[in-house]
C-alpha cells in the first residue's frame, strides 16, 4: 500500500473509532444476562432458571413421601370442600385451571395439581400439600390483569414445589418425639401424654402457615415460574403494592391476602431486587389477555345475578290461584260458604213463660 493511501486509511479509522468505542463499551452492560454468571457457578442454585425441575428445590429433611403427601393433601382438600362453596361455572374453572397448569409446567413441582375456584369475596388463594390448589373469586375480581393473578398463583405453586408444608410438619413431628420422653417421665406419665396429644400439636392448619424463610423462597420461585411462563414479574410487585396501599387507606377492605402471610414492605423490596439481579431482560411479556377480561366480566355477572336472587327471596311472594279456587276482589267479596248440615246452628223455641 502506498504511504498516501495508508495515511488516508489510518485517518479514517481514527475519525471513526472515537464514536464506536463508547457505544461498544455500553452494550454488554445493557444486554447483560445475570443467568450466565449464576448458572456458571452453581448448576443447582435456586436462581438458575435453566435447571428448573432438577435443582432439588423440594429436597431436605422430610418424612413424607410424595405419595403420602398427595394422600394427605387429598384428605385436607375433602375437608375444605365440605366447608366452602365451589364456583361451578365451567368457563371460569377452565380458565383458572389453564393458567395454573401453565405455571406448574414451568415449576419445580413433582406432583400433579388439582385447581378449583372457591366462591368467596375474600382476596385469597391457598395450596395444600400434594398439589390441591384453591383460588377465590375475590382474587380474580381484584386482579387488574392476568399477570397479577398469575403472580399470586405462582407464589402458592412455589410452596408446593418446595414442599414447605410437609417439611414443616416433619420438624413438628421430630419436636414432638423429642418431647414425649420428658412428658412420660414427668408427674403425669401416660396421662400427661394423653393431654399433650389433645393439645392439637401439628394441626392441619399448620400446613398453611410458613416461616419468613419459606415465604422469601416462595416469592423468589414464584417470580421465576411466572417469568418462564411469559408473564411480567413486575405484576407480582404492583399487585401487592396496590393491595397494601388500599389496606392502609381503608383498613379491613381486603381482609385476607395469602391468608396467613400478608405482604410486607421488605418482601416487596426484595422481590424488586430479585427481578433486577436474577431475571434476564426480555423484550415482551404477557400482561393480560382478552380471556381474563371475559372471565372477570362473567364473574361480575354471576355475582350480580346472585345478589338479585337473594334480594327477591327476601320479598313477599304471591301464591298462584288454582283452577278450583273462586275469584275474589276487594270490590266483589267472595260469597260465604254454606256450612255443612251438622255444623249449622240449631234454633230452638224458647218455652213460653208460665201464666
Amino acid at each position: 500500500m502506498r504511504p498516501q493511501k495508508r495515511f488516508v486509511v489510518l485517518l479514517a479509522m481514527a475519525a471513526f473509532f472515537p464514536f464506536v468505542g463508547p457505544l461498544s463499551a455500553q452494550d454488554p452492560a445493557q444486554g447483560r444476562d445475570p443467568q450466565e454468571e449464576i448458572c456458571g457457578k452453581k448448576k443447582d442454585d435456586v436462581r438458575c432458571l435453566e435447571n428448573i425441575g432438577s435443582r432439588g428445590v423440594g429436597g431436605g429433611l422430610n418424612t413424607f413421601s410424595l405419595e403420602r403427601e398427595m394422600a394427605f393433601g387429598k384428605t385436607l382438600a375433602q375437608r375444605v370442600e365440605q366447608t366452602v362453596k365451589l364456583q361451578d361455572d365451567p368457563v371460569v374453572n377452565e380458565y383458572i385451571n389453564r393458567v395454573g397448569q401453565n405455571i406448574v409446567r414451568n415449576s419445580d413441582s413433582k406432583v400433579p395439581f388439582t385447581i378449583k375456584v372457591i366462591d368467596s369475596d375474600a382476596v385469597n388463594a391457598f395450596a395444600l400439600p400434594g398439589g390441591f390448589f384453591y383460588v377465590n373469586t375475590g382474587l380474580i375480581l381484584r386482579a387488574d390483569s392476568e399477570a397479577e393473578l398469575a403472580g399470586v398463583m405462582a407464589h402458592e405453586i412455589a410452596h408446593v414445589a418446595a414442599r414447605h408444608s410437609t417439611k414443616r410438619e416433619t420438624r413438628n413431628q421430630i419436636t414432638q418425639l423429642a418431647t414425649i420422653p420428658l412428658i412420660l417421665l414427668g408427674p403425669g406419665g401416660m396421662a400427661g401424654y394423653g393431654i399433650y396429644q389433645g393439645m392439637g400439636f401439628g394441626l392441619p392448619l399448620a400446613f398453611l402457615r410458613f416461616s419468613r424463610g419459606d415465604e422469601s423462597t416462595a416469592d423468589l420461585l414464584g417470580l421465576e415460574y411466572m417469568f418462564l411462563t411469559g408473564y411480567d414479574p413486575n405484576a407480582f410487585v404492583t399487585f401487592f403494592e396496590k393491595v397494601q396501599a388500599e389496606e392502609k387507606k381503608r383498613p379491613g377492605t381486603i381482609p385476607t391476602v395469602f391468608n396467613t402471610h400478608p405482604p410486607t414492605p421488605d418482601r416487596i423490596e426484595k422481590a424488586q431486587k430479585d427481578i433486577a439481579e436474577i431475571l434476564p431482560p426480555r423484550d415482551q411479556y404477557i400482561v393480560t389477555t382478552s380471556t381474563f377480561d371475559v372471565v372477570k366480566a362473567r364473574l361480575v355477572g354471576i355475582e350480580n345475578r346472585n345478589k338479585l336472587t337473594e334480594t327477591k327471596e327476601d320479598k313477599p311472594t304471591l301464591r298462584k290461584r288454582t283452577g278450583n279456587e273462586p275469584v275474589s276482589s276487594p270490590q266483589t267479596p267472595a260469597p260465604p260458604q254454606e256450612p255443612a248440615e251438622d255444623e249449622r246452628p240449631r234454633l230452638e223455641r224458647r218455652p213460653e213463660d208460665p201464666q
